[in-house]
């Protein structure tokens, strides 16, 4: 993974965006972008400490934002301007979200309501 920038956001943030684009034949590339934001749980986030306690427990003391773009069959020549219009493009569209003062309180809850409605998903084989 090949970290192209990292922008520090309004809320405290850090927005690291990687390059994963990757050759697939001579004179074509698949571009791919990730965009990973580390959030840190606070037990403040959370209504009681049970589920700060259940959220740390699945996913550690870091959950990350994850955010994947991608394009297939791009011509060579062509991959930095088409790596930069997804990244310009999420910016435009994603910013105000990702930058909003009480993101990171709703993405670790968004993260503890899914733990409580599927969890299937989080069971470890024992």
């Amino acid at each position: 993974m090949n970290c192209v920038d990292k922008i520090p956001l309004p809320n405290g943030l850090i927005m690291e965006v990687y390059d994963l684009s990757r050759q697939i034949a001579a004179d074509t590339t698949k571009v791919e972008l990730l965009i990973k934001i580390e959030i840190k749980p606070e037990e403040s986030f959370f209504s009681n400490r049970e589920q700060f306690d259940l959220t740390r427990k699945i996913f550690g003391d870091v959950v990350f934002y994850e955010h994947h773009m991608e394009r297939t069959f791009v011509n060579s020549i062509e991959k930095d301007t088409v790596l930069n219009d997804l990244l310009a493009s999420f910016k435009k569209d994603s910013l105000p979200y990702l930058s909003h003062t009480d993101f990171a309180r709703r993405f670790c809850l968004s993260k503890y309501s899914d733990i409580v409605k599927n969890p299937y998903k989080y069971q470890r084989p024992s």
